[in-house]
């Protein structure tokens, strides 16, 4: 849960409870492999920097499918009953004596990990690297798909009086893109090609859009997805497959952009869609890994050094939620297209969910309404 620590016997983390919490909280809770179940979860006590939070939207992100189907996401394996979930968005219903910047039915979106504030990444403002990083249904720390959250106030960002509750959820995955984006120092004179059309491909074309990219090209195995590209403002879309060779799809490539590609952008994180990416990025150009497909990948990096390509890693987010609600809120941005379901919370709601996000299909992002 939003106050970091570790799961306590499958019914709660820490040992401080709330007492005036006036009905009980209740969470999903991932209990093993394919198994969700609605039960308690008690928040701690309100510190003088905290905010309790009513949620009203959770989306469902590709790793907590990853949590859900495998107890796992790469090298983060749930070893004990815990709540899920890390896009979110609510209502303060509660502040702590120090927190001065909201106040009780303030709308705001949640920024999900907790970092330290002491380690040298942190001070050098790299704090998404943290080694003692506590992110919401990131083993094992507890998520947010919970009636109520209890949160750091500096984590907790005020919405804009036009960005609804789930446009303020859809910050986190966003902020994906626009830190790829940052990374990759994307500007109205790159040319960029996104690898892949799921929800985090999506956003981070509109990220690009956003950062004033020249030309955006995406390509992905799936025609629907790749509509919904088209539809999102990429200017040329490319029909892939696990059957093409790499080198007759960077021929497609690079005949659709046109031009060089400056930036390629691998939201699938598999060793074909980062061949592809490394072999139609042109010399001097940057390859920026965001998909977590694989966990180990084996690549033709020699071909690309020669080439001076650089290869950009990129780990969730820092310093976005400001940005991702201006965007929001200037209209520079519309992440309500890629919203296709919405569930409610209730121990049935919550499996169908889980169901139409693993199973793919048209689903991109599945959302909660509270």
């Amino acid at each position: 849960m939003g106050k970091g620590g570790k799961t306590d016997g499958g019914d709660g983390f820490g040992d401080a409870s709330r007492d005036d919490v006036e009905q009980e909280n209740m969470a999903a809770w991932l209990l093993g492999v394919n198994t969700l179940k609605i039960q308690p979860f008690k928040l701690p006590n309100l510190g003088p920097r905290d905010v309790l939070v009513r949620l009203k939207a959770v989306g469902i992100c590709g790793s907590d499918v990853h949590h859900f189907k495998n107890m796992r996401c790469a090298d983060f394996v749930v070893k004990e009953p815990m709540v899920i979930g890390h896009e979110c968005a609510g209502i303060v219903e509660e502040v702590g004596s120090e927190v001065k910047h909201l106040v009780p039915g303030d709308r705001v979106a949640l920024e999900p990990g907790i970092n330290c504030k002491r380690c040298e990444l942190c001070k050098q403002g790299r704090y998404n690297l943290c080694p003692e990083m506590k992110f919401f249904g990131s083993p094992p720390t507890h998520g947010c798909l919970a009636n109520q959250v209890v949160h750091p106030g500096d984590l907790c960002f005020k919405l804009p009086n036009n960005v609804s509750l789930e446009e303020g959820a859809m910050c986190e995955p966003l902020s994906v893109g626009v830190h790829a984006c940052r990374r990759a120092n994307v500007c109205p004179q790159t040319n960029v090609l996104v690898m892949g059309a799921g929800p985090i491909g999506l956003v981070t074309l509109l990220a690009a859009r956003a950062f004033e990219a020249s030309r955006i090209v995406v390509a992905d195995v799936n025609d629907h997805r790749l509509s919904v590209a088209k539809a999102l403002g990429a200017h040329e879309i490319v029909k892939v497959s696990t059957n093409i060779e790499v080198a007759e799809e960077v021929a497609k490539i690079k005949e659709a952009m046109g031009t060089r590609v400056d930036v390629s952008f691998d939201c699938a994180g598999f060793n074909k869609t980062m061949a592809t990416a490394l072999s139609a990025t042109g010399s001097g150009g940057k390859v920026c890994l965001v998909g977590m497909g694989q966990r180990e990948l084996t690549l033709p990096l020699t071909p690309a050094t020669a080439r001076e390509v650089d290869v950009i890693g990129i780990f969730r987010y820092k310093n976005t939620w400001p940005l991702c609600l201006e965007l929001l809120r200037s209209g520079k941005v519309d992440v309500k297209p890629l919203i296709t379901h919405r569930f409610g919370f209730s121990q049935k709601e919550v499996e169908k969910a889980f169901e139409a996000s693993a199973g793919g299909a048209n689903a991109i992002k599945v959302m909660f309404n509270l």
